[in-house]
């Protein structure tokens, strides 16, 4: 199918915000744009950094919700799988072709533990985390009630905060449970240390994770004594999977903003000192925002507030320029300093947003554009699936 049969009786604006073949300049506002481009060189810059390294990588799609993303990443990065953090997330992934899931966080609640076992017959490898040794019956019953397997990883608290045991024994207890549990299958470790990814300091991240190699290799061992193997131990994000790679421990990796860039993780710096997007990774991922008013001298209004993104990490940058800043924002308006009055009405501005993650959330469309063109429109197939 072209992208011409695929959009056809389609109208900008009243169903998509753009399509394909038209100028970047005529995409309406506000609108998630993809830099294909520059995408393609994170996805493909991760991929060769994890062959090399030995390591699988198991992309995280509560970054993108995007199917298209995920096989993107799959098919010019190598990624094995896809991680989600919700059941309603892991269901839109499976159906879409992704053939390894990982649901990494807990699965609880009876009905959910339910949609969990039936994921299998959509042709999709199906991993949960566990952290509770009562979780395991509940889990084993589902499976064997619809005749698949559950496999399960055993999440440890290596300093989040979160989810997670934070004993070897415990971890190894219930391991052992899942081992002898009928319709599942013991895979590994979860250890994905996330309070320190957002940490300026290249060696203030390398302290957390070392605290976290530690207990992952305890872990590991006192499995292995026991007969145990693990298939996986997984974690790593954008902002340390250079120390899970190099640990000797870890296997899988789980980065999920590498591919997008946020102005956040943007900010943290790398081994020499240096901010990680410019040079590690490329900003791909932007809100496309026009200014609508400029009644006021000194500031330019802009279609993008509150609900285009999310402010949870900060405000978003204005890309590319510096004589120009967005500066506070309210439901449906941005406003940006413009000291020296160089913007005007319908102009437009590439926002990178503060945090990826929740801001892909509140869009229905990427705009993906190359060489100043819209190439195609991609849903985001998991936009509000929290359930």
């Amino acid at each position: 199918m072209n992208a011409q049969t695929k959009f056809e009786g389609l109208e900008v604006g009243f169903d998509v915000p753009a399509l394909p073949g038209m100028n970047e300049a005529d995409i309406q506002t506000p609108s998630l744009v993809l830099d294909l481009d520059a995408l393609e060189r994170n996805i493909k810059k991760m991929g060769d950094y994890a062959k090399a390294h030995g390591m699988r990588h198991r992309v995280h799609g509560k970054m993108h919700k995007s199917v298209d993303v995920a096989k993107l990443q799959v098919e010019l990065g190598g990624a094995c799988g896809v991680c989600c953090q919700k059941v309603s997330e892991a269901e839109v992934f499976a159906r879409g072709g992704i053939q390894d899931v990982l649901v990494s966080n807990q699965v609880r609640d009876p009905a959910k533990i339910d949609r969990l076992a039936r994921l299998p017959k959509l042709g999709a490898r199906t991993i949960c985390c566990v952290d509770d040794i009562a979780n395991v019956a509940d889990l084993s019953a589902a499976a064997q009630r619809h005749g698949t397997e559950i496999e399960c990883l055993v999440e440890i608290d290596c300093g989040a905060g979160r989810c997670g045991v934070t004993t070897t024994s415990a971890v190894v207890d219930i391991a052992k449970a899942i081992d002898g549990a009928e319709g599942l299958k013991f895979s590994g470790i979860q250890a994905y240390q996330g309070a320190m990814q957002h940490m300026d300091s290249y060696e203030d991240r390398k302290a957390k994770i070392d605290v976290a190699v530690a207990m992952v290799k305890d872990a590991v061992e006192a499995l292995k004594s026991d007969g145990i193997e693990c298939d996986i131990v997984g974690g790593g994000g954008t902002g340390s999977y250079y120390f899970e790679s190099n640990s000797g421990v870890f296997n899988e990796l789980q980065c999920g903003s590498y591919a997008f860039m946020d102005a956040d993780y943007g900010r943290i710096l790398d081994q020499d000192g240096k901010r990680i997007d410019q040079g590690e990774w490329e900003n791909a991922f932007f809100i496309l925002t026009s200014v609508m008013s400029h009644a006021k001298a000194d500031k330019a209004i802009v279609d993008a507030g509150l609900k285009a993104q999310s402010v949870d990490s900060g405000l978003p940058v204005i890309f590319g320029r510096t004589d120009v800043e967005y500066v506070k924002c309210s439901d449906e308006h941005g406003v940006v300093s413009d000291l020296d009055g160089t913007l005007k009405v319908n102009d437009k501005l590439k926002l990178v947003p503060g945090h990826c993650d929740p801001t892909a959330n509140v869009h229905d469309w990427y705009v993906g554009v190359r060489g100043g063109v819209v190439e195609t429109l991609w849903p985001v197939s998991a936009r509000g699936k929290a359930y």
